[in-house]
This record gives C-alpha cells, sequence and structure tokens, in this order.
C-alpha cells in the first residue's frame, strides 16, 4: 500500500508530540504508525487526507513543541495499516533536540489543589505539557527509563494513565501520584510532632526561619520576603550583603510592590518561568531585598512543589540560589545537609534526583523587546537556527570566557548555547564546567571537527579548549569578535550579508595589541574585523582590584582629564598617590578601554560603590538605576571627544566636575553621562552606515544589559538598521555562540 514517511525535526520529543499526531491521526482517516527516533518524530501514514494531516502537524503542534521542519517522502507498506498505532522507540544518538523544564500547566495546577483526588496537595505532579524534563535527563530517547524517574514504578493508576493516548499523560515520562512516585519530607535540627511537611515548613517560615528547598535544577534558600530581620539574617549567613535576591510570588500579588506591564505578565506566565527584572514600586518589602537598584527580581511558582509552599505561606518568598556566594548551587541531598547547614534552619527535601545544576534563568523587558540576561532552567537546551552561509559548517564546539561561563555546540545547522555555568576561577565552578562539557558532547553525541575559545592564553576555558583540541583546528578568537559575531548570529545576519558596525561596551577582553579592550566600535562580520574607534585608554592599576574597587577607575580617569585635585578630594581615604605612581611606573596597570570600568569610574565619583563592589555590576546597576530617575537630562549629554576614533572622556569629566561643583542633583549627571556615551557612539556607528560601509549596527558586550544605555543608543540610531540581543545574553554568557560561529565561518568545505 503506498503512504508517505513524515519526518518532523526540532523540539518534538517529550511534548506529547506522538499522542498529539494519533488524535490527529483519528481526525483525518489517517492509518500507520508515530515513534521517535535520534532524528526526532517518524510516521508512516497512510490515507485520502495526508495533505491536510501533514499540514496540520506543524500548524497546530503542542504547546511546547518547536517544529523546524515536516518532510514528507514516498513509503509503500508492506501490509496495508488498519488502524494508527504509536511505536516504541528506535534508535540511539541525538539529532533531535530535549525539551527544556517547563513550568506547571494550569491543568495539573487545578489537580494539585483538588481537581484529581490522586494528586491534590502531590508536590509531583506533571503531565506532557509541564514538568521536568532536562533537569532529570540521563540520556537520549527521552523515555522514563533514561531519566531520574525510572527508580519510580508506575502504580495502576498511572500506568493507565501513561498507555492511554487519548489522557494528557500518555508518555509523560515524570507522570507519578502520591502513591507511587517521588516523595516530600521536612528535616530540621529540632524536635517536629509529626505532621504534613508543607504546613511544617510553612509554619517555619513564617517564623522568620530560613529554609533550603529542593527545586528542579537546585535547592533555593527560602525565607518570608516581607520580613526584613530574616531577609537580613539570609544575607549574613549566605555572605551576600547586597547582591539583589529573587522573590517568588504568584501573580495577583505583584502588583503590590512592582509596576507590571501585559508583556511582562506574558513572560512570567510563560513556561520558561524566568526571574523578570520589574520595577519596584512603594514600600511594601524591604528595601534590602535589592538595595541601590530600582528593579525586582521576581519570578513565579514553577513546580507543584511552589505553588503549594506559597499557598501555605500565604506572602511572598525569597527565593535565592542554595550556595554560599561564588559558588554554585547545590542539587544532592547530602550535598545540601553539608553545604547549607550554617545557613538554614530546615530542609524541605524530595528523593527525585537531579541530574544537572540549573540557576533561574534571569531575564528583563526594556523599550527595545526582552533581553535574556541569564541563560538557564527553561531554555537549556534550547537551540537556534544558524543563519544563512552556514548550512555546511561543520561540528564545533566554543568555550565562552572566565566569567559568566558557558559552551556552544554547533551541529546540523544548529546552535545549541549552554546553561550558565559561572567564574571559572572557583573550583567547584571548574568542576561543573568539566561536568557541563562532557554532558553536552555525550547527550547530544557531539564530534567536533573544530574547537574555538578566547583569545586570552590565561581563561581556563581556552586551556582547556586547547586540551581538548588536540591536534584539531583551535580557532582563537578575540573577545569582542566573539561579541559582534554572537549578536549577529542570534539576529540571522546571513554569512556572506557584508560587515556591520558593531558597539562593543562591555568589561574586560584582551586585545591583539596586548591591551584590554572593552569599548569598542568594530567595523567587521563572522570572518574578520577591523577597529573604528574606542575609548582612549586608561591604566587598570592593580589588575583586578581594579574590577572590585571602583575608585581606582576614577582615579585614573580623572587624572587623565587634568582634574588630579579633584580625585584627592573625592576618595581621601584611598591611598591614592600609590595607584598613581604604579600608574607611572607602569606596574600592574595595563591600558584599557573598558566601559564597564568607566561606569566604574562614574559611579565612583557619585559616590556609589566606590571604595568595593560586593558583586560583579554593582556600582553600573546603582548608576543605571540613579540616571532613571532623571529622564528629562537625557536631552542634555555631556561631551566626548573623537579624534580620529580615540574617543576621550576627559571633556565628560570636566562637564561633570563642573556640575559636581554646582550641585547638580546627582541623578541627573548619571543621565548626562549614559546619555554623551550613547551619543559618541552612535555618531560613529552611524557613519559607518551612512557612507556605505557598514550595513547595519550591531550592540553586544554586557553594558547593553543597561536598559537606559541600550534604549539611548537605539533612539539615537533612528533610522538605521540595528541588531540587538533578545535571546542570547549580550554579557558573557553569550560569548561561546559568537566564537562558534566565527570557527564555522573559518572553514572552507
Amino acid at each position: 500500500m503506498q503512504g508517505a514517511a513524515i519526518r518532523v525535526r526540532g523540539q518534538v520529543q517529550g511534548v506529547g508530540f506522538r499522542p498529539f499526531v494519533w488524535q490527529l491521526a483519528g481526525r483525518f482517516g489517517i492509518t500507520g504508525t508515530v515513534l521517535n527516533d535520534p532524528e526526532g518524530v517518524l510516521i508512516h501514514a497512510a490515507g485520502d487526507r495526508l495533505d491536510a494531516f501533514v499540514a496540520a502537524i506543524a500548524a497546530e503542534a503542542p504547546p511546547l513543541a518547536r517544529v523546524d521542519s515536516v518532510e514528507t517522502a514516498p513509503f509503500r507498506f508492506d501490509l496495508a495499516p488498519t488502524d494508527f498505532r504509536i511505536a516504541e522507540s528506535t534508535g540511539h544518538g541525538a539529532e533531535t533536540r530535549v525539551t527544556p523544564d517547563a513550568a506547571t500547566c494550569a491543568a495539573c495546577i487545578e489537580d494539585i489543589h483538588g481537581a484529581d483526588p490522586r494528586r491534590a496537595g502531590y508536590a509531583f505532579t506533571n503531565c506532557t505539557h509541564c514538568g521536568p524534563r532536562f533537569t532529570i535527563l540521563k540520556g537520549l530517547p527521552y523515555d522514563r527509563a533514561q531519566t531520574s524517574m525510572a527508580p519510580f514504578e508506575m502504580c495502576a493508576d498511572c500506568a493507565a494513565e501513561y498507555a492511554d493516548p487519548a489522557d494528557r499523560r500518555f508518555h509523560a515520562q515524570p507522570v507519578a501520584c502520591a502513591a507511587c512516585g517521588p516523595r516530600l519530607w521536612l528535616e530540621t535540627a529540632e524536635d517536629l510532632p509529626a505532621g504534613d511537611a508543607m504546613a511544617q515548613a510553612a509554619g517555619l517560615i513564617r517564623a522568620g526561619r530560613i529554609l533550603a528547598v529542593k527545586g528542579l535544577g537546585g535547592f533555593h534558600l527560602c525565607c518570608d520576603a516581607t520580613n526584613a530581620d530574616a531577609v537580613a539574617l539570609l544575607r549574613q549567613r549566605k555572605r551576600r550583603p547586597t547582591k539583589p535576591l529573587a522573590l517568588m510570588d504568584r501573580l495577583e500579588n505583584i502588583p503590590r510592590y512592582a509596576t507590571l506591564s501585559a508583556a511582562e505578565a506574558s513572560r512570567l506566565q510563560d513556561p520558561a518561568a524566568p526571574i523578570l527584572l520589574l520595577a519596584r514600586k512603594g514600600d511594601v518589602l524591604p528595601g534590602s531585598l535589592a538595595p541601590g537598584v530600582d528593579r525586582l527580581g521576581v519570578m513565579l511558582p514553577y513546580t507543584p512543589l511552589h505553588h503549594l509552599l506559597l499557598q501555605a505561606v500565604d506572602r511572598p518568598l525569597v527565593m535565592t540560589s542554595g550556595n554560599l556566594s561564588g559558588e554554585p548551587q547545590v542539587i544532592g541531598n547530602d550535598e545540601a545537609r553539608s553545604k547549607l547547614s550554617g545557613i538554614v534552619d530546615a530542609w524541605v527535601m524530595h528523593d527525585r534526583e537531579i541530574m544537572r545544576r540549573l540557576d533561574d534563568s534571569v531575564e528583563r523587558i526594556t523599550p527595545q523587546g526582552l533581553m535574556v540576561l541569564r541563560h538557564a532552567r527553561g531554555r537549556v537546551p534550547g537551540t537556534l537556527p544558524l543563519p544563512e552561509g552556514f548550512a555546511e559548517a561543520p561540528q564545533v564546539v566554543a568555550f565562552g570566557a572566565h566569567l559568566k561561563s558557558s559552551i556552544c555546540l554547533l551541529k546540523n545547522g544548529q546552535a545549541l548555547l549552554s546553561h550558565h555555568l559561572g567564574d571559572l576561577d572557583e573550583a567547584l565552578t571548574w568542576d561543573e564546567f568539566l561536568k557541563a562539557d562532557a554532558d553536552y558532547a555525550d547527550l547530544f553525541d557531539h564530534a567536533p571537527a573544530l574547537f574555538a575559545c578566547d583569545l586570552h592564553p590565561g581563561y581556563r576555558s581556552s586551556q582547556h579548549a586547547a586540551a581538548r583540541a588536540g591536534q584539531a583546528p583551535l580557532i582563537e578568537v578575540q573577545h569582542h569578535h566573539a561579541h559582534l559575531a554572537a549578536c549577529l548570529g542570534e539576529n540571522g545576519w546571513a554569512r556572506d550579508a557584508g560587515p556591520v558596525a558593531g558597539i562593543i561596551l562591555d568589561g574586560l577582553g584582551l586585545g591583539p595589541d596586548g591591551t584590554i579592550w572593552g569599548g569598542e566600535l568594530l567595523l567587521g562580520d563572522y570572518r574578520g574585523y577591523r577597529r573604528a574607534a574606542w575609548l582612549d585608554p586608561a591604566p587598570l592599576v592593580g589588575g583586578d582590584a581594579a574590577q572590585r574597587e571602583p575608585w581606582r577607575n576614577a582615579v585614573m580617569r580623572l587624572d587623565r582629564a587634568g582634574l588630579e585635585d579633584l580625585a584627592e578630594v573625592l576618595f581621601p581615604d584611598c591611598p591614592v598617590g600609590l595607584i598613581r605612581q604604579a600608574a607611572a611606573a607602569g606596574m600592574n596597570a595595563v591600558p584599557s578601554s573598558s566601559a564597564g570600568r568607566l561606569f566604574d569610574a562614574v559611579a565612583a565619583c557619585l559616590g556609589l560603590s566606590s571604595r568595593r563592589q560586593s558583586f560583579e555590576g554593582e556600582a553600573a546597576m546603582a548608576l543605571e538605576a540613579l540616571a532613571a530617575k532623571a529622564p528629562e537630562d537625557f536631552s542634555a549629554p555631556y561631551p566626548f571627544a573623537d579624534d580620529d576614533g580615540v574617543i576621550s572622556p576627559a571633556p565628560m569629566f570636566a562637564a561633570l566636575a563642573a556640575d559636581r561643583r554646582a550641585g547638580l542633583d546627582p541623578a541627573r549627571v548619571a543621565a548626562r553621562f549614559h546619555a554623551g556615551l550613547a551619543e559618541v557612539f552612535a555618531g560613529a556607528a552611524r557613519a559607518l552606515v551612512e557612507s556605505g560601509q557598514a550595513g547595519a549596527v550591531a550592540l553586544s558586550g554586557g553594558c547593553f544589559q543597561n536598559a537606559v544605555l541600550l534604549d539611548l543608543v537605539v533612539r539615537k540610531l533612528d533610522g538605521v538598521p540595528v541588531l540587538a540581543h533578545h535571546h542570547v545574553p549580550a554579557n558573557d554568557g553569550g560569548l561561546a555562540l559568537g566564537q562558534a560561529l566565527v570557527a564555522a565561518a573559518s572553514h572552507r568545505p
């Protein structure tokens, strides 16, 4: 009997795709089979309405599915099928995508609140439209035996649901109920009377205690977000003095303490369930949750456990990563008992193993659209299609930077950017980096022909790349060229579409001239670049100390502007003379064009985190929050000088000093600085486009996480094509994507 072989590629496993196809087949009178294999979903089908059936596959796909292509070819059945069946998965390997973990769907929320008596109050309820995926996965294909649910044998009721194609739990690999699935318990040093673990946990939280709560990708540290004393205690124990703490709350409560647009409400309710940065309002919550900034990081509950806990506590909760500051999030029960014992008063535990550490993703909605700050749970292991011209690219692996590290794999026309890994100076993060490298390579059957890394030989990621590559080609990619390529790749800029003007503003990246770059205008594409303009370099006195202590950058910038006296007035308790001597001698004082350090310098001049930052970007975040208070001054930018591509901030500092003497509100100073920096770089980039040298302007680098700066630059480029980041971090978390594309572009088939 003549029929068709239908190949569906994309994110089509673990999302209820086979029962969806089974239901479509019944609707269109189709006979045959559907199964999972390493390439995705394979359908053998026959019937009079095949064309309509094929069209509906992509048009009506399940909510978590992402269909890349539906390919058809003739197929002859040896025996005419009389029905439509879901067949067993076949093969090994990974040519298809794995579905990211997804927040609890509305139907499962109803179930835990009583709609399903077997799952009322059950903290591990899920179906094909929601629940754990990547965090429980051991290998492909995605079947229960390949997950950490394998030890939990389904009861008769769950097995019946699992086997029924008409049930929304058909082949939902983590399906379980209270009779057969994972169990939840509370551990504490105190003797508590027997009782419901969730109710007891809620009572401890309301009493001001700090709990460790085991979630999808690791443990959270949790306390009552309305209790200033509890927040202060958490900060003290976690050694996190000022870095903002994430919150978890129900959607209807958020407008009490944060503004919430329709776009933000929609993003919060996405299956990815990210932490979203929202504008704070009022004083309902303690200021200590996010001191010095005007945003709160808020997420909705994304597991049944979270929903039940919030219902029991009935107030917003702090939900921050369960770790000591700088270390990876803990995921194992024994690890949590050991490492969190000095921080928490009790543990909310369960016995489903977490297969990989995943922090929560962090995002914000800006006037220019969505911005991803941390690429993690809910987003990985999603993929991006490679731009036109990369179809024949070989398999590539790139190892990112040293901070905000990540790994990127290219295969079959797709780029897979790993989850956020962190700072590779930290020994435990380095271990996680090595595990992630092996994990992704094994899980996605990846055999790279090319390796890529940062130009800096001192980065551990670069050293690892060299060791992994062996005799294979290793492409060392300049840091800011990688930022440029990442932005081009995310926006689908074709390989042969020509050069763009790239405004790349970030903290630090080694330049080919041996200096530290970070405030650059590049003219280039995937294959190469030239430096068209840059910030006038100033010494980074003390190396890493200059990143931690903004006053050092302020002194160097003020001195270069002829404002030495002001430096001594502003920083009377700092060893100004000593760093001047070091700079003059060139002792651990490499020149740097870093825009990030320029932000630090201006922030220090305004008294923001001037002595020492407790976390990366603290001073710059405070400066952005300050600037947002004086939008009227965006039309009064401070001047910068542009001398044949060397952009000097000296005139800006002179104007800043004059305004300071006049007693101008610091918010207006911050706004004028932002406007001036945006104006000078946008003007130089516009000139490259208008002269025909560039086809667009690309914006990348960590400074473009600053929504005020991003919006000002885009507005000053009105009428010019602009490429910006929306789904890949502008910071170093997206660097591996750019490295991989540069390496692929160097390949000649």
